[in-house]
């Protein structure tokens, strides 16, 4: 599931949000490295297999029961509201409008903070957009089938809940509400680009169909800290090939494996088409 990590509490601050997040980096799946952090990777001796290893307050990465990205299956809708176009008061609601915004290339991911006022209200809880950012390919699957890129979008509450919202891009059209986020895209690691004057409608990033696929889970990158709303979009993006290949030319393979369910129903206000094999 960061950057403005530095605002995030301290069970964010250990993760290299993906800045995606969470993103340029990855909230629930990643907070930036922090200051001493333990270094983390996606391959090798420091990769997902072995993050529970690096750091004592890693452990959740092997112990937890409640472990994130998960691959989407049987689902059940019984007891979800749905998702109305006026975003009433018993349903998700994403209430999101223009900011400023700002990108970072963390090395893990690329991440775009946010100023609070962007809102996610889900039943009677409230939480503040902090980023969203980028995984490719992506992190959750749904019936096996992964997509060439995710987008987390990272929100907390006043008391430090959080909750992500998770959006999958297929190989499609050119998205333009993503121009001016991939035009400013850092090159190097450790980049911080603040784009004074470069407005976002963050809900034109997201797919015209808001049904959800709902689920309790955890942070995608260390220290895996469970406790996490997902809710992750039933509908894909589109991006253009080239939108693609702009973001994967900077970053990849930043995608943590698909986690056992341990007996977890992801729920849904609504069921999409299956995805094409």
């Amino acid at each position: 599931m960061n950057e403005r990590t530095t605002s995030l509490p301290a069970v964010l601050a250990g993760a290299a949000a993906l800045v995606a997040a969470g993103a340029i980096s990855g909230a629930p799946e990643p907070p930036a490295h922090g200051h001493g952090a333990p270094h983390w990777t996606y391959s090798g001796e420091e990769g997902p297999a072995h993050w529970a290893a690096l750091s004592p307050g890693f452990s959740a990465c092997a112990e937890g029961r409640r472990q994130s990205p998960v691959d989407i299956r049987a689902t059940s809708s019984a007891s979800l509201p749905k998702l109305r176009s006026d975003f009433g008061p018993a349903a998700l609601r994403i209430a999101h409008h223009e900011h400023v915004a700002d990108s970072l290339n963390n090395g893990h991911t690329i991440q775009v903070s946010y100023s609070p006022g962007e809102t996610l209200t889900v039943g009677d809880a409230t939480y503040d957009l902090v980023q969203y950012h980028f995984h490719s390919p992506s992190e959750h699957t749904v019936e096996g089938k992964q997509y060439p890129m995710e987008m987390h979008l990272v929100h907390q509450s006043a008391s430090g809940g959080l909750a992500v919202i998770g959006v999958l891009f297929e190989e499609g059209a050119h998205n333009a509400a993503f121009d001016p986020v991939w035009s400013n895209l850092p090159k190097s690691k450790g980049t911080q680009i603040h784009l004074e004057h470069v407005k976002v409608d963050v809900d034109a990033l997201l797919p015209p169909t808001r049904t959800t696929y709902r689920y309790d889970g955890s942070l995608t990158t260390p220290p895996c800290s469970e406790g996490v709303k997902w809710f992750v979009m039933t509908t894909p993006v589109q991006l253009s090939a080239a939108q693609i290949a702009a973001f994967t030319a900077l970053v990849k393979d930043n995608n943590r494996p698909v986690q056992p369910l341990n007996g977890r129903v992801v729920a849904t206000d609504g069921i999409a088409e299956a995805p094409s094999r």
